[in-house]
């Protein structure tokens, strides 16, 4: 399994990066986690082949985790995409994407698409299989945004892929990430508090009980930016891939 950040900046753009999106792919699971505003673009730069994802999984309705879709679902509709699709989120999903295509695109949410795409609620703590790939997600926090906020815990090919999303310290990240391949962390800050955020310092409080077996940074602000080359843990990058 491996797992590139097609972007793994904050809401701004900090150190020029793009918006939450990551591909995982393995043989035969391929799915993205978040779908930020800037995420189609940072796909084509990197060359990943859209119309072999079958799931996206949206964390929360934010612009740079979520806005990325009416421009995914156009490009797979002009390009004549065939494969199933299914987008998997927090309990108004099905109201949100309309609500955010009609925003970029008037009446794109009423074209009726080429291929066969799925709008699933998902319930907190509830398991559910989409194909190759499991996923449990879990309560975090993180202010409001027209439905709760998710963290994944995400089973595929015998590997576990924990993210935290955008929350502060919720102790649901230790069921979430517990033991994981890999977790990936928001690290907004290094140690000032900042509500609805999580900082690096807060963080190693509880890695002993999360153990997982890697972790890497993520939705850095300007602040963490500037000490990337002193931490004693790798900070993701856009394009940045890793196997676990």
């Amino acid at each position: 399994m491996q797992l590139r950040f097609v972007g793994c900046g904050d809401a701004f753009g900090s150190g020029g990066r793009f918006n939450t999106c990551f591909h995982v792919s393995g043989a035969p699971a391929n799915f993205l986690i978040d779908c930020g505003a800037s995420s189609l673009p940072a796909m084509k730069r990197l060359e990943i082949d859209r119309d072999a994802i079958d799931l996206i999984l949206i964390t929360h309705f934010h612009g740079d985790h979520f806005a990325g879709l009416p421009f995914f679902l156009l490009d797979a509709q002009f390009s004549r995409r065939t494969r199933p699709l299914v987008i998997a989120g927090p309990e108004g999903i099905e109201t949100k994407l309309p609500e955010v295509m009609e925003v970029m695109f008037e009446h794109s949410s009423k074209t009726r698409q080429r291929f066969d795409l799925s709008v699933v609620t998902l319930t907190q703590r509830e398991r559910r299989t989409f194909g190759e790939v499991t996923v449990t997600p879990y309560p975090v926090v993180h202010g409001e945004s027209g439905g709760p906020h998710l963290a994944y815990r995400v089973e595929a090919e015998g590997r576990i892929v924990s993210y935290s999303a955008d929350t502060e310290w919720t102790d649901a990240l230790i069921p979430a990430a517990r033991d994981a391949d890999l977790f990936i962390a928001e690290a907004y800050t290094y140690d000032k508090m900042v509500k609805n955020h999580l900082s690096l310092k807060t963080l190693e409080a509880h890695l002993p009980a999360i153990n997982a077996k890697r972790v890497v940074l993520t939705h850095m602000s300007d602040d963490m930016l500037g000490r990337v080359d002193e931490l004693p843990y790798t900070a993701a990058s856009d394009g940045m891939v890793v196997v676990f």
